[in-house]
């Protein structure tokens, strides 16, 4: 009777594996490098890059300056012995935007525009319900998406033209705003309060909405996404979220700050 090979090799998770290498080509920069320079030296794809360099930032293993990623606090936890911060607050923000997600059944993003950039702050989805994949750094085209557009219609006249020039708008697809004039156009005639919809602008077969999350100086949006097919469900989603936003935003504002 065969018996069992001793000698089998182990099951090895790949993107756990792939995480692994953009972290230790993280750690060979000192000084940080830019996502593009990462996926290239883990021998990555950019958009799986983007993905991966997204997950690390929000789990504190990455952080992110003026365009450059660098090695964040929870790698210092990791070298001293510390525990991860699984306090209250922090677990509060995961089972807020988790609760969001599971009543629209859709993924959810809440992001900012800090220090003239727009930053995802945190993300929920599900295998069943996945994010957008981030194949164009979120940062740099806010003009093609609903969270960008959101955001940026929040800004003065002044911020607003800063961020573009330095973020030039170029479509990324053929339902994208056609260039500078067009959005600013589109920026001035939005409402600060109603939701924002994108369709296929950044992303071909998704359909997206944000809406403005006002509090003091806070520019923030909360923002949902679908496949094409399912369009009909998008205007009822932001609905709902917006009837959220009340509880969501105690947990949230903390989680800007860390």
């Amino acid at each position: 009777m065969a018996t069992a090979s001793t000698s089998a090799a182990p099951t090895l998770i790949g993107s756990v594996r792939r995480a692994l290498r953009l972290l230790e080509s993280a750690g060979a920069h000192p000084n940080g490098a830019p996502a593009k320079q990462l996926a290239r030296e883990a021998g990555l794809p950019l958009p799986t890059a983007y993905h991966l360099l997204r997950t690390l930032t929000h789990e504190g293993y990455l952080r992110r300056e003026k365009g450059v990623f660098l090695l964040g606090a929870a790698v210092d936890r990791l070298v001293s012995g510390e525990g991860p911060g699984t306090g209250p607050t922090r677990r509060t923000v995961a089972e807020s935007m988790e609760r969001c997600r599971d009543l629209i059944g859709a993924p959810v993003y809440f992001a900012v525009y800090r220090e003239g950039e727009i930053e995802i702050v945190a993300v929920a989805d599900s295998p069943a319900a996945p994010a957008v994949a981030e194949w164009a750094d979120f940062r740099e085209t806010g003009y093609a998406h609903a969270i960008g557009q959101c955001l940026l219609g929040q800004l003065d006249e002044n911020a607003r033209r800063d961020h573009l020039d330095r973020h030039p708008v170029r479509p990324l697809t053929p339902y994208s705003v056609a260039d500078r004039r067009a959005l600013l156009s589109r920026l001035g005639a939005m409402g600060r309060t109603g939701p924002v919809l994108e369709r296929q602008e950044y992303a071909l077969g998704h359909v997206c909405a944000a809406v403005p999350v006002r509090h003091g100086p806070l520019v923030a949006a909360l923002a949902t996404s679908v496949p094409l097919h399912q369009e009909g469900k998008l205007l009822p989603n932001v609905e709902r979220l917006c009837k959220e936003i009340g509880n969501l935003l105690g947990p949230l504002e903390f989680s800007i700050s860390i």
